[in-house]
């Protein structure tokens, strides 16, 4: 199965674990869950309901006393209602477990952190370590591109891969925060989640913003840091 068709999986098993609902009403709990990754259409939800039915996760109830099923002539359309099968369970509670690369990739990650509640610590751990893990490669990659970037290309273009690794480099701070926060409690410690909101596509909003060769401006500083280079739409007098 591909990573796309996975995720969709993994979010429909784990809506339909908390509670049996509709087509229509999984579909606006999934745009809301991850809407921020994509969004789903019932073109792509159904094909992927009636494939977890045909392999045994799911289980097609009809609540209403007569079946009328839906017919071009007719045009009415049943109410189905989704609900885990035993083997749907045992298939969502596999793939909460899964700690291993795939976990860490973008669209992957969110769905995962989106039922770290329901994950037990250990695979938060590893899912969390992972995922710094790729960024921090990616990271690399990115750094080594933009100084290029400031040689081949115009301001614009430099700004924008800034931009992305400035992103990036906010993701890995706030993983850092979940990943201490995460030993502390392990420790015996508690306390709450820290970096404001937490956002599975990792911005933090508590964290203070920094440029990407490493100079910020904390929470009152009076005069923000020069940028390490000019950038568009400066005047002569500001550079």
């Amino acid at each position: 199965m591909g990573r796309r068709s996975g995720v969709l999986e993994f979010a429909v098993l784990g809506l339909l674990h908390d509670a049996p609902m509709h087509g229509y009403e999984l579909r606006k709990r999934l745009n809301v869950l991850l809407g921020t990754l994509r969004a789903f259409s019932y073109g792509t939800l159904y094909p992927c309901l009636k494939s977890l039915v045909a392999q045994g996760f799911l289980v097609e109830d009809n609540p209403d006393d007569e079946y009328v099923p839906a017919t071009a002539l007719n045009g009415k359309r049943s109410k189905i209602v989704y609900r885990l099968s035993p083997e749907g369970k045992e298939r969502f509670e596999e793939l909460l477990a899964d700690s291993g690369p795939d976990a860490w990739e973008d669209e992957h990650f969110g769905v995962h952190f989106a039922f770290f509640g329901q994950t037990d610590r250990a695979v938060r751990m590893r899912v969390l370590e992972g995922r710094r893990s790729r960024l921090e490669e990616r990271l690399e990659r990115m750094r080594n591109s933009l100084a290029r970037a400031r040689e081949r290309f115009d301001d614009y273009t430099v700004e924008l891969q800034r931009h992305g690794l400035e992103s990036v480099e906010r993701e890995v701070r706030w993983l850092n925060e979940l990943i201490e926060t995460e030993r502390a409690n392990r420790s015996g410690r508690t306390g709450p989640l820290t970096g404001g909101s937490a956002d599975p596509r990792g911005q933090a909003g508590a964290v203070p913003d920094k440029t990407s060769d490493g100079r910020g401006q904390e929470a009152g500083s009076p005069d923000p840091p020069g940028p390490p280079y000019d950038r568009p739409g400066r005047s002569d007098q500001e550079r």
